[in-house]
């Protein structure tokens, strides 16, 4: 199959691209590495560097695409209150430009990276599909309309598609890893604090309803969701929206995450307390019940020191080439 890769020269594509590759596949990444990296892209792979909202214009039918992994988007929460704006812009309206070159070009297949920010502070937890969606911050909303249009695209045009709403991804695989130009994730700015790129690592809010009085966050190898996805790729049904959650099935609070990094790196790290992010939900574990059951997929790596050491590992040899 040939498969483009939205986003593919970022974090999560760029492993992406490679376990396609290893299954066999094509790919093509298309980004245009606002965020991603050149040198994240295999030597072998095409890569399209251009917008979302020039899909339609920039793919053409001799391209011959079977599948679109869509990866692409601004991620966020905290930017996204207070540039809701460029998340409507480019999450939501450029991910309708894509599916309408999908449809002219007649690709009909698709998965999709959501988000488990689309449930907000949920009632149930592990957080099951059937949960209410009630997203507390604009990334949220963001994912939470794409997932309703593409629902609409496969039934009004019979798409073959699958949500996938990831919860928090760590870890690296072989030469990909995270290393986002503007960080925002935990694992990862903890690193930057350890190396003496940021003075000290800011715990955004002690008081919420938990054990330690920080969030819960549910934290998925990135080699397990890109399994996911390829086993998503392989079960898609024409007409048909599946959607699936995609974690771990167990929390971790950020004070144990932290706890969990100096236990890896034999490092102490130096931390503040702040004030809550707007929108931060207090909890968000998955249930992937549904995904285990009508997918088969089974996540392999589920001890949270061993996806911080994978990114460490990765973490430090990027550190060496860059000095």
């Amino acid at each position: 199959m040939k498969v483009l890769v939205t986003g593919g020269a970022g974090y999560i594509g760029s492993v992406m691209t490679r376990v396609l590759l290893d299954a066999g596949h094509q790919v093509v990444v298309f980004d245009n590495l606002s965020q991603g990296h050149r040198d994240a892209v295999p030597a072998a792979v095409q890569l399209i560097e251009a917008d979302i909202r020039d899909f339609g214009r920039v793919i053409r039918p001799d391209d011959h695409i079977d599948a679109v992994i869509h990866l692409a988007a601004s991620i966020q929460a905290g930017e996204s209150m207070l540039k809701p704006e460029w998340y409507w812009h480019n999450n939501v309206i450029g991910m309708l430009h894509m599916l309408d070159g999908m449809r002219h070009l007649a690709i009909k297949k698709l998965v999709f990276a959501s988000s488990a920010a689309v449930y907000g502070n949920p009632e149930i937890v592990p957080i099951p599909e059937t949960a209410a969606c009630k997203p507390t911050n604009t990334f949220g909303m963001t994912k939470l309309a794409m997932d309703m249009a593409i629902t609409s695209e496969s039934l009004a045009h019979g798409l073959a598609a699958t949500s996938l709403r990831f919860f928090n991804v760590a870890g690296a695989y072989r030469d990909a890893g995270e290393r986002h130009r503007s960080e925002s994730h935990i694992i990862p700015l903890i690193f930057d604090t350890l190396v003496g790129r940021r003075k000290e690592f800011t715990l955004y809010g002690t008081d919420y309803d938990t054990p330690d009085g920080t969030c819960i966050r549910d934290y998925i190898h990135v080699l397990d969701l890109a399994h996911a996805a390829l086993l998503a790729l392989d079960k898609l049904e024409p007409s048909h929206h599946m959607i699936y959650n995609l974690g771990n099935g167990r929390g971790f609070s950020n004070q144990q995450v932290v706890a969990a990094v100096e236990r890896v790196t034999g490092k102490q790290v130096p931390v503040i307390i702040g004030e809550r992010r707007p929108g931060d939900p207090a909890v968000l574990v998955a249930s992937s019940k549904q995904l285990k059951a009508q997918l088969g997929w089974r996540p392999q790596v589920m001890q949270l020191e061993q996806i911080i050491a994978d990114a460490w590992q990765f973490y430090q040899v990027r550190l060496y080439e860059t000095q």
